[in-house]
């Protein structure tokens, strides 16, 4: 994720939207799928999205207080 700030509001709350889909999916096939590789594999990916997450709505609220 880049640290673009000259995004619109409007790509912000896409953004969060497809940030926060990927977490339910990712949650979806953690779920499904077994065994330790596949479960730290998962929980990065969970984790990297989160971080994206955050970052977007920071951004979000940043731009919503100007």
């Amino acid at each position: 994720m880049s640290n673009d700030s000259s995004l619109s509001l409007a790509e912000l709350e896409d953004r969060i939207a497809v940030a926060r889909a990927n977490i339910r999916q990712l949650i979806e096939q953690a779920a499904a799928l077994s065994g330790a590789g596949d479960e730290a594999r998962n929980a990065d990916r969970i984790a990297r999205q989160n971080e994206e997450l955050e970052e977007l709505i920071k951004q979000r609220d940043a731009l919503l207080k100007k």
